[in-house]
């Protein structure tokens, strides 16, 4: 629970629209009944700040005597709770919220056990709850860390002249192949590129029919052509998974002529800031939105790479050296989510 002004660009809420919203105080539990994937039942959250806070009247909000408000934080954070909710919750609802009367929210039963016992359960879990976030800020500095070798890298090689602007045209080629052979359907995130769409999202997008579908290979480059969060163009990335890969028939997937281009211009895509140099011209130049950029629109602009072959080689299995780190660490992270989610499915029943 944080102000609305450091997490979004603008106020939700304003002094006119406010006068039926709960005052919130240090202490206070917060029900927002909105779904989302994380929350698939809404979360539950208490409140940490020391000012007091107005919170929307779509939230239930409450106090708790008698239990450790910490231990119910963690109570909140599990899954067992989640029954009463769906076995208690009208029906026929709109389907990204629960709708549950307050009074039979707050009739929800909560099991714990002494005081003591309470406080030792939620010492264990807050330490891997900060085992994990700190795991998470190891992961982002290696990600920082490659971005910033490769920007340095371009910022010198440019300046010596050793790097020059290339044209995409130059150095990919359209792979132009369908899915004939009924390749799995992709997506393209932008945390983990190229992904299963059903060990990912949990269900298929795909049309029933994917024969139309692109195919994409390992090392290859797609454009998703699609805006998302801070890709306001889309997403461009390598492809590196093993198996072929059936993609949607709005993304390009393109091949680099050596492998070394494919990896850079994978990792010079990762940054926010070059994809947006990079698309920005395009728009400008008489797409009405991203999805109309052609194919042949996206090679005709130019990104900076090495002129000596041996020098990209070096820079991109140094990269690749940290990105296998990454997904060492990843797999640390993915540990300790599960060894918590466990011990909270257990402790709390």
């Amino acid at each position: 629970m944080i102000p609305q002004s450091d997490y979004f660009d603008r106020d939700i809420a304003n002094r006119e629209n406010t006068d039926g919203y709960y005052v919130i105080e240090h202490g206070d539990f917060v029900y927002n009944p909105r779904k989302s994937v994380t929350a698939p039942f809404g979360p539950v959250n208490i409140y940490e700040g020391q000012e007091i806070g107005i919170i929307s009247p779509l939230y239930l909000c409450f106090q708790v005597s008698g239990i450790e408000p910490t231990y119910l934080r963690m109570f909140f954070k599990g899954r067992s709770w989640h029954r009463f909710i769906y076995e208690n919750g009208d029906s026929g609802v709109r389907h990204d919220r629960v709708s549950i009367k307050d009074d039979l929210f707050l009739q929800l039963p909560v099991s714990y056990p002494t005081k003591e016992e309470q406080c030792k359960i939620t010492a264990l879990l807050s330490l891997l709850d900060e085992r994990i976030a700190t795991q998470r800020r190891l992961i982002e500095d290696f990600i920082s860390l490659r971005r910033a070798i490769l920007q340095d890298a371009i910022k010198r090689g440019l300046s010596k002249k050793s790097w020059k602007f290339t044209t995409l045209n130059d150095i990919l080629t359209e792979r132009g192949e369908r899915n004939s052979d009924g390749y799995d359907v992709c997506s393209v995130s932008v945390s983990e590129g190229v992904v299963n769409q059903i060990e990912y999202l949990g269900r298929s997008f795909a049309a029933k029919e994917t024969r139309q579908y692109n195919v994409a290979r390992y090392g290859d480059i797609i454009y998703t052509k699609s805006p998302t969060g801070s890709f306001p163009y889309g997403i461009v990335k390598r492809d590196t998974q093993k198996e072929p890969a059936a993609i949607s028939p709005l993304y390009g997937v393109f091949v680099p002529k050596q492998d070394w281009i494919g990896m850079l211009l994978g990792y010079y895509f990762e940054s926010e800031v070059n994809t947006f140099n990079y698309l920005h011209p395009i728009i400008q130049k008489g797409a009405k939105n991203t999805i109309n950029i052609t194919n042949s629109g996206f090679l005709a602009n130019s990104v900076p790479l090495p002129s000596n072959e041996s020098e990209a080689s070096a820079l991109a299995k140094c990269l690749d050296t940290i990105t296998n780190k990454i997904v060492l660490e990843k797999s640390v992270l993915t540990h300790y989510t599960e060894q918590r989610e466990y011990l909270l499915s257990k402790m709390f029943v």
